[in-house]
């Protein structure tokens, strides 16, 4: 700790840092030995990605190679790890990042861009944003961010009325099934919520190009449903939508094409060009990319059952008799404890929610699920069980060490 610690008062009093000359490295490895703080990798790339380099942040730093190619009256999809360079791509196309080709130290001018994907898609598509012909909106990964943007005070009802300009808006609403959180205000919206409130804000609004990075995340399976028809139905023939989604099945309805991304996170990412939607995801999954003759994962990705229901029914018929004859004296199994919550109740001023829950208990040794839609209290009832939220009966919990995410 004191050898970190001195570490740590160095490195924020100069302000520099430790930087690798690629262009004298061998890749020999003794850097990555020596370092004991683990923070080197040595990769070698192949040189026909280097003309292909869109983005790069920095020295020895994350770089994009290639970008989507949108499609009009089409959803591209994009699948890879986290931190392959998805959203950094969706930045790059919507405008917020200015593609540098690699040249971080000497940045290009937009006529040396536009050079650069000469007889491509994305020269008309950068030309176009630059004249500003285009209207770009992006559904942002983290929609905790537009809850800080919002005023406290304002409710779900009056920000998408402000924002309702394609006169869908009482659909998207109906669709998504947020009608019962409209006189909720913005900031006590959960995490599901807060999604499907992020999404109606943007498929309310009329633009050219419309960006979702990962959309159904926190969503239960229904809500995911709804979600996706929401995304389908802003498609015209002049519209162009592109998403960010982890959830394969999600994926295969929502997209008309799908590009892959491969590489290793917060190093390099390449994005192919885009499949079917099948093919795409079982390029995905297989780790292959046939176009390219490039394996970019040892192993694929496969679904398997462990076990037979001939079997689980065999091993749960074993079970139940072997442990119905009682405690065995030999047992060295570790003791177990039974933890039990009384009668809790919840009300929320600024909503119409209220919580009940039931008398309950579970043993050390289990784990126990909660499986229900977004917004019925799930989250609550866990905060009410760590003690971050008191139960408005006054109900005491048992006092135990509680780990909570």
């Amino acid at each position: 700790p004191e050898r970190e610690k001195r570490m740590s008062d160095f490195v924020n009093k100069s302000k520099k840092y430790a930087v690798i000359s690629e262009a004298l490295c061998v890749g020999c490895g003794v850097c990555v030995k020596a370092c004991p703080f683990k923070a080197i990798q040595i990769i070698r790339l192949p040189r026909s990605l280097e003309r292909d380099t869109t983005h790069r942040y920095g020295p020895n730093s994350f770089k994009l190679h290639r970008l989507p190619i949108p499609k009009p009256h089409s959803v591209i999809g994009l699948v890879g790890n986290n931190g392959i360079g998805k959203s950094t791509a969706i930045k790059i196309l919507s405008g917020s990042i200015k593609p540098n080709l690699g040249r971080f130290e000497d940045e290009p001018d937009w006529k040396d861009i536009l050079k650069h994907f000469r007889g491509s898609e994305l020269q008309a598509y950068f030309q176009r944003v630059l004249a500003e012909e285009f209207s770009v909106i992006v559904k942002p990964q983290h929609v905790d961010q537009m809850k800080k943007a919002l005023p406290k005070s304002v409710s779900v009802r009056r920000v998408l009325k402000g924002q309702d300009r394609r006169g869908a808006l009482k659909q998207i609403v109906e669709d998504l099934g947020i009608t019962p959180i409209l006189k909720r205000k913005v900031q006590y919206l959960s995490g599901g919520e807060m999604q499907r409130f992020a999404i109606a804000v943007i498929a309310a609004r009329k633009a050219d190009v419309y960006m979702f990075d990962e959309p159904t995340s926190w969503l239960d399976v229904k809500q995911r449903i709804n979600a996706s028809r929401v995304i389908r139905s802003i498609l015209d023939p002049e519209r162009f939508i592109l998403l960010v989604e982890h959830d394969l099945a999600v994926l295969d309805y929502l997209s008309d094409f799908v590009c892959v991304l491969y590489g290793i996170p917060g190093a390099y990412g390449v994005i192919t060009d885009p499949f079917a939607v099948r093919e795409g995801i079982n390029i995905f999954l297989a780790g292959f990319v046939p176009t390219e003759n490039l394996r970019f994962r040892d192993y694929g990705l496969t679904f398997k059952l462990a076990q037979t229901a001939d079997s689980m029914s065999t091993s749960s018929s074993i079970k139940s008799t072997s442990t119905g004859s009682g405690t065995d004296e030999d047992d060295d199994s570790e003791p177990t404890f039974v933890l039990s919550w009384p009668e809790m109740f919840k009300k929320f001023p600024d909503s119409n929610f209220q919580l009940k829950v039931e008398p309950g208990q579970f043993e050390s040794g289990e784990i126990v699920v909660l499986l229900g839609e977004n917004g019925t209290g799930k989250t609550t009832f866990i905060k009410m069980l760590a003690g971050k939220i008191d139960s408005d009966n006054g109900a005491k919990l048992p006092d135990i060490s509680i780990s909570f995410k």
